[in-house]
């Protein structure tokens, strides 16, 4: 038996072998963690799950039982999908956002090219269907 019982054994009130597979993933000093996994999945199913994957899995596995856990505590509807849907929300709003940008930039490159080339003294033509800059080299007073 371990000096220390982990989050798991505290809370379920028993005896923390020192081979406790719960050990590694639900420290002493974190007891809520362990608390929304067991509400969610039952102490029991989080040991079995934990046994069925590899060992260097195991860390991984816990966390993504943790997460999904509070998150559906904290959304009991949604749970992690609504959290996942927020944020793919938030992307489309960025995407569209960079996108406006990228115009604004391209066109205030093309409005510096056209004033640059005005007080050169050549004339521009701009075709409205690519918004290509075709610099004709005749000055515009021709």
């Amino acid at each position: 038996m371990s000096s220390k019982r982990c989050a798991a054994c505290k809370q379920l009130r028993r005896r923390c072998p020192s081979d406790c597979i719960f050990l590694p993933y639900f420290p002493p000093n974190n007891p809520q963690r362990f608390s929304f996994v067991h509400r969610i999945y039952g102490a029991s199913n989080v040991g079995k799950l934990l046994q069925q994957v590899q060992e260097h899995q195991r860390a991984d596995v816990a966390d993504s039982l943790y997460y999904e856990a509070y998150c559906r505590i904290k959304s009991p509807i949604y749970g992690c999908v609504g959290i996942i849907s927020i944020l793919h929300q938030e992307i489309d709003r960025l995407e569209r956002e960079l996108a406006k940008v990228q115009a604004e930039i391209s066109l205030v490159k093309g409005q510096t090219q056209i004033e640059g080339h005005l007080a050169q003294g050549q004339q521009v033509e701009l075709s409205s269907s690519s918004f290509d800059l075709s610099i004709i080299t005749t000055p515009w007073f021709y």
